[in-house]
């Protein structure tokens, strides 16, 4: 496979992102790490949602951990739903024990992943969401590793 593979979605509306997390849901395997950027209100948290919601964990539970950093939703598979957004740095992120759950048997979905890119696997599953109206949202899907590129690679032959 060649080092990194690419797909692009336009959602017009909340169901397209929850059909959308549903779908991403259905190929994620333990040990998966997804880093999701994107501006405040791009949707970041909405797209966590619709993915813990497809792997069984209550859309109740399922906020942004600005102030907390870190929650664990149990489902199908662990879920772990990290926000940088406040950490000064890398090290901060470290010390939060999140080498640990990097590696681990759950999922980890990231935002503001680009603050931590560093410390982040080879294998990862980036995903860049842009608000481009009120309703309407571009994902743009970056697969840099093998694990990560399948996924891609299954979502661009799959039909919403």
């Amino acid at each position: 496979m060649q080092s990194e593979i690419e797909w692009t979605f336009e959602s017009t509306s909340e169901l397209d992102t929850q059909r959308l997390g549903k779908q991403l849901a259905e190929y994620l395997t333990p040990g998966t790490v997804i880093a999701l950027n994107g501006e405040l209100g791009a949707g970041k948290t909405r797209l966590v949602q619709a993915i813990a919601t497809a792997l069984d964990v209550d859309p109740a539970e399922v906020t942004s951990p600005t102030f907390v950093l870190i929650q664990e939703y149990q489902g199908q598979l662990p879920l772990y739903h990290f926000d940088t957004y406040r950490l000064r740095d890398t090290d901060e992120f470290l010390e939060l024990g999140a080498d640990d759950l990097l590696y681990s048997d759950g999922v980890c979905l990231i935002e503001w992943a680009d603050k931590v890119r560093e410390v982040l696997p080879g294998d990862l599953l980036q995903i860049n969401i842009e608000h481009t109206s009120q309703t309407t949202r571009t994902f743009r899907f970056q697969g840099q590793g093998p694990r990560s590129q399948q996924i891609v690679a299954r979502l661009q032959t799959e039909s919403f």
